[in-house]
C-alpha cells in the first residue's frame, strides 16, 4: 500500500510593512511639453493654464464624423509649458520625493510617453542643464555631508537589507578593499574632478538641502543602476570577464520578495558612493551599457526601461553620540528610484524590422500590461470591487507593485510633443495619464523614533572640545604620541647626571660618595615631582568633579527643557489629533455636499433633457397645428362654397314653390268663381266606400307639373333591404336605369350619380309607413364615395274616417262610434280639400304626402 503524501506546512505570514491604510494620496502626474524642433513646425498641444492642456487636430485630420473639428482638454496636478527650466520642474516634482527619502520614506518617480518627447533628457539633462537624476543626488549630499558613516560601516547583504559593522570591522573591510585591484564599478578616492562627459550636468549651482535632518544619525547612500530589456533584468554596472574569444553575453537577473514583502532584484550590484560626482560617474558607466539604437522617429531611442535606484541606509548614534547603534532593527532603509521608460512607438512610423520590430513589441506590451494594472487598481477603489491587479505580466510592474500597494509617493511625468505628426500617440499618453491621476496610494507611516536623548552629537563634540581646552590651559595638549615624548625626554633631562662609577683604585673614596649624592638628589627630585603630580592629580580632580557638576546642571536643564518640548509636543498631537478629525469631519461633509451636487446635477440634466423633450413636443404639436388649421381653412374654404352653392339651389326651388302656391291658390280663385257663376244643381251623390278609398289612394293630378327627381337621366342606385314588405298601394316607386341591390357597396356607388334607400316603419296608427330617402353620391379626395342625402319621400296608407279596421287594442275597451253627418262632401271647398301638397324648406328635404281633412259644414 502506498503511503499517504504527508501535507506541506502552510508557510507563516510575515507582517508587512504597515501603511496608513486610512489617509491616501492621489498619483502625482504632471505634463511638460517639449519645444518644436524646428519651430515653425505645425503645433497640435497648446497650454491653456497650469493645470490643463488642449489639443488640437491637425489640418486634414477630421475627427468626428461630420467632419468638424475636435478639440479635447486634459487636467493635471500641474503642466510645465516650454519655458520652464529644469531648476523648475524639480522644485516642484522631485524635491519633496528627496526629502521623503532623507526622512526614511520611499518614492517612485517615473516619465511616460512617446519616443522622442524628451523623457531622458527630463530625467538625465544634458550639458549645462542639469536633470532630475543629478539634481536629486546633489540635494541629497549636500543635505547628509555632514553626517556620512564611514565606508563600509554600512554593508548590504543578499536579501535586500544593511546590516552595521563596528569601526574595527570597517577598517578591515577598508584595508581589504584597498589591497585589492581597483574595479570598474568602484571610484577612486583620489579623483577630484568628474569627466568632462557629465562635468557639465552636476554642477548646479543652485544648490539646495533639506532643512530639518537628524543629527544624531549617520548616513550612508547606495546606488545601482538596471535595465528592462524584452521583459528580461539586466545589471548595467556588473563586470564581466572579457574573453575575446567567446565572449559572454550577460546574465538576466531575477526578481524576488524580501522578508517584508518588497520586490526586489536579486543580486543586482549596490556601489556605495560618498559624493555626487562618485555617484553620477557610477550612472555614467551604466548608461554607456544601456541599449539604444537609431530609428525613424529617434536618433538615439531607447530601447529598453532603465531604473536608477538611490538607497540610504541611516542608524542612530548611541548614548554616547560618538559610534553608531549596533542593532539592526534601528536601520532605516528608504529609497528613490527614477525610471526612464522607452517611448510607445508605432510600427508603421518607425519602419522597424527585425530585432528592432521585436524590441518595439516588448515596449509596447509592457506599457500596456503597465495601464492594465492601473485600470484595474482604480475600478476596485472606485467601484470597490476586489480585482486581481496583473502586477506579474511584466517585469516593469511586477518590480514597483510594493509602491502602489501603499509603499511609498508616485509621481508621473508625462512628456509630450506638440508637433502634429504624433498627435495620434498624444492623445492616447493624455487618456492614460488622465486616468492615472485617479488612483490612490496610502500614505507611509513615519519612521520609529530611537527613544535616546537628541542632540548627543553636538553635546559629545562639546565635551571633546572642552577638555582639549582645559588641558592645553594646564600645560599644553596630552592628548597625542609626540607631546607625550618630549614631556618624557625633558623630565630625564631633569635629574642631575650621574657621575662615572669606574673604580680605578682600592682606596678610591671619592666615586662612592658623589654616585650617592647623585643618587640622593635624583630621589629627592623624583619625590618632589611625586609631589607635584599628585597635587596634579587632585586638581586635575577638582576639576573633573566641577566639569561634572556643570554638565550635570546642563543635563538637568536640558532635562527640563525636554520635559517641556514633550509637554508641548503631547500638546501639539492632541491639537493635531483634533485637526485630524475635523479634517476627517470636513471631509465626510465634502462628500455629502459632492453628493449632493451630483444627484443635483443628475436632476438638473433630467430636467433639462425633460424640457428639451417637451419643447421638441411643442414644436412639433405647434407644427401639427399649423398643419391642421391650413387644412381646416381648406375646408372651411370649400364648405363655403358648397353652402353658398346649396343655398342659391334652395332658394331657387322656394322661389319655384313659392311660384307654385300662387298659381294653386289663382286656380283655386278661378274654380270658385266658376263654380259660383254655375247654375245651382241637385245635390251630388256621396260616392260609396270602395269609390272614396280608390280616390284617396290615387293621387290628385296638380297642375303644377312638378316632376319627381327620381326621374332623370342619371343612374340611381336602389337600395332595398332584404327585409322590406311590399305595399298594396297604387302608386310605387319606380326608377328606371337604377342598379337594385340589398347591401350598399362602393362599386355600385361608383358607377351611380344618385342614391335611393328605402326604409319602412310603423306610424302611429298601426300602418306601414314607407320612406324613399335620396341623396347625391360625391367622389371622396381618397378615390371613395360618399353620399349626401337631399330628399325623403313618403308613402303612407291612411282609412278614411268612420272605416272599422281591426287594431292591436281591444274593440271593446273603446267607445262607440258616432256617424258624423258633417264628414259628407257636400261642397266645393270639401271636395278642394282633398290635394296633393309639396312641403319645401323642411329639414327633410321636399317630398309628398297625401292626406284628408274633413270640412265641417256650415249651418
Amino acid at each position: 500500500m502506498m503511503k499517504p503524501a504527508r501535507a506541506k506546512p502552510p508557510r507563516r505570514a510575515v507582517p508587512k510593512k504597515p501603511s496608513n491604510s486610512g489617509q491616501k494620496d492621489p498619483v502625482g502626474v504632471y505634463c511638460r511639453v517639449r519645444p518644436l524642433s524646428p519651430p515653425d513646425q505645425e503645433c497640435c498641444i497648446e497650454v491653456i493654464n497650469e493645470t490643463t492642456v488642449q489639443l488640437h487636430p491637425p489640418d486634414g485630420c477630421r475627427v468626428n464624423r461630420n467632419g468638424e473639428f475636435k478639440e479635447t482638454q486634459y487636467s493635471f496636478k500641474q503642466v510645465f509649458g516650454t519655458q520652464v527650466t529644469q531648476k523648475d520642474l524639480f522644485d516642484v516634482v522631485a524635491k519633496p520625493l528627496v526629502e521623503d527619502v532623507i526622512r526614511g520614506k520611499n518614492g517612485l518617480l517615473f516619465t511616460y510617453g512617446v519616443t522622442g518627447s524628451g523623457k531622458t533628457f527630463t530625467m538625465t539633462g544634458s550639458p549645462g542643464q542639469g536633470g532630475l537624476l543629478p539634481r536629486c543626488l546633489h540635494m541629497i549630499f549636500n543635505s547628509i555631508s555632514d553626517f556620512q558613516a564611514k565606508r563600509y560601516v554600512f554593508k548590504t547583504d543578499d536579501k535586500n537589507g544593511i546590516e552595521v559593522q563596528n569601526e574595527v570591522d570597517a577598517l578591515l573591510e577598508r584595508q581589504k578593499r584597498d589591497a585589492q585591484p581597483q574595479l570598474v564599478t568602484r571610484t577612486p578616492l583620489s579623483r577630484q574632478r568628474p569627466e568632462p562627459e557629465f562635468a557639465d550636468m552636476i554642477n548646479i549651482e543652485d544648490s539646495c538641502k533639506v532643512e530639518e535632518i537628524d543629527e544624531d544619525s549617520v548616513y550612508s547612500v547606495f546606488v545601482s543602476y538596471i535595465e528592462i530589456y524584452n521583459n528580461y533584468i539586466y545589471d548595467l554596472l556588473e563586470e564581466v570577464p572579457i574573453d575575446p574569444i567567446k565572449p559572454k553575453p550577460p546574465q538576466s537577473k531575477i526578481l524576488r520578495e524580501d522578508q517584508n514583502h518588497n520586490m526586489y532584484v536579486a543580486g543586482c550590484t549596490e556601489v556605495e558612493v560618498k559624493s555626487t560626482e562618485e555617484a553620477f560617474d557610477v550612472f555614467w558607466k551604466g548608461q554607456k551599457r544601456r541599449r539604444i539604437a537609431n530609428t525613424q522617429l529617434n536618433r538615439e531611442s531607447s530601447r529598453s526601461h532603465s531604473v536608477f535606484m538611490i538607497k540610504l541606509a541611516q542608524a542612530p548614534l548611541d548614548a554616547d553620540g560618538d559610534h553608531v547603534l549596533q542593532e539592526k532593527e534601528q536601520v532605516t532603509v528608504s529609497q528613490l528610484s527614477l525610471v526612464d521608460l522607452a517611448g510607445s512607438e508605432r510600427t508603421n512610423r518607425t519602419k522597424a524590422e527585425g530585432s528592432r520590430l521585436r524590441e518595439a513589441g516588448n515596449i509596447n506590451q509592457s506599457l500596456m500590461t503597465l495601464r492594465t494594472c492601473i485600470e484595474a487598481l482604480r475600478e476596485n477603489q472606485m467601484c470597490g470591487t476586489n480585482k486581481m491587479v496583473p502586477y506579474r505580466d511584466s517585469k516593469l510592474t511586477h518590480l514597483f507593485k510594493n509602491y502602489f500597494d501603499g509603499e511609498g509617493k508616485v509621481r508621473m511625468i508625462v512628456c509630450v510633443n506638440p508637433k502634429a505628426d504624433d498627435h495620434e500617440e498624444s492623445l492616447q499618453v493624455m487618456r492614460f495619464a488622465e486616468m492615472t491621476q485617479e488612483v490612490e496610494v496610502a500614505r507611509p507611516i513615519d519612521k520609529q523614533i530611537c527613544g535616546l536623548t537628541p542632540g548627543r552629537r553636538y553635546r559629545n563634540l562639546a565635551f571633546k572640545d572642552e577638555l582639549t581646552r582645559r588641558l592645553e590651559e594646564r600645560g599644553g595638549p596630552v592628548n597625542g604620541e609626540p607631546e607625550e615624548q618630549a614631556v618624557i625626554e625633558m623630565l630625564i633631562q631633569s635629574f642631575p647626571p650621574i657621575p662615572s662609577c669606574e673604580l680605578l683604585d682600592s682606596n678610591d673614596d671619592q666615586t662612592l660618595p658623589r654616585l650617592i649624592e647623585a643618587l640622593e638628589k635624583r630621589r629627592r627630585i623624583r619625590q618632589m615631582m611625586a609631589e607635584e603630580f599628585n597635587k596634579s592629580v587632585i586638581s586635575f580632580r577638582a576639576m573633573l568633579q566641577d566639569l561634572n557638576g556643570v554638565v550635570a546642571a546642563k543635563e538637568n536643564i536640558a532635562q527640563g527643557r525636554m520635559t517641556e518640548r514633550e509637554r508641548m509636543i503631547v500638546s501639539q498631537k492632541t491639537e493635531i489629533e483634533r485637526l485630524e478629525k475635523k479634517v476627517k469631519t470636513l471631509e465626510y461633509k465634502i462628500d455629502i455636499l459632492e453628493k449632493t451636487t451630483t444627484i443635483y446635477e443628475d436632476e438638473k440634466r433630467t430636467l433639462q433633457q425633460d424640457l428639451e423633450a417637451h419643447q421638441q413636443k411643442l414644436q412639433r404639436q405647434l407644427s401639427d397645428k399649423r398643419r391642421l388649421e391650413a387644412r381646416l381653412q381648406g375646408m372651411v374654404t370649400e364648405n363655403t362654397m358648397k353652402w353658398e352653392k346649396e343655398c342659391e339651389r334652395r332658394v331657387a326651388a322656394k322661389q319655384i314653390e313659392m311660384q307654385n302656391k300662387l298659381w294653386v291658390k289663382d286656380e283655386k280663385l278661378k274654380q270658385l268663381k266658376a263654380i259660383v257663376t254655375e247654375s245651382k244643381g241637385d245635390r251630388p251623390e256621396r260616392p260609396s266606400r270602395e269609390k272614396d278609398r280608390d280616390a284617396k289612394n290615387v293621387p290628385p293630378v296638380h297642375s303644377r307639373h312638378r316632376r319627381s327627381r327620381s326621374a332623370g337621366a342619371e343612374r340611381w342606385v336602389d337600395h332595398k333591404p332584404t327585409g322590406s314588405v311590399e305595399t298594396e298601394t297604387v302608386m310605387q316607386p319606380h326608377v328606371p336605369n337604377a342598379i337594385k341591390v340589398s347591401v350598399a357597396s362602393e362599386k355600385a356607388l361608383a358607377k351611380c350619380d344618385k342614391y335611393m334607400l328605402t326604409h319602412q316603419q310603423l306610424a302611429s296608427d298601426g300602418e306601414i309607413e314607407t320612406k324613399l330617402i335620396k341623396g347625391d353620391v360625391f367622389r371622396t379626395r381618397g378615390g371613395g364615395q360618399s353620399v349626401q342625402f337631399t330628399d325623403i319621400e313618403t308613402l303612407r296608407q291612411e282609412s278614411p274616417p268612420g272605416t272599422s279596421r281591426k287594431r292591436r287594442s281591444s274593440e271593446t275597451n273603446r267607445p262607440p262610434q258616432i256617424e258624423n253627418t258633417d264628414s259628407e262632401w257636400t261642397d266645393v271647398e270639401t271636395r278642394c280639400s282633398v290635394a296633393v301638397e309639396m312641403k319645401a324648406g323642411s329639414n327633410l328635404g321636399p317630398g309628398y304626402q297625401h292626406h284628408a281633412i274633413p270640412k265641417r259644414r256650415k249651418p
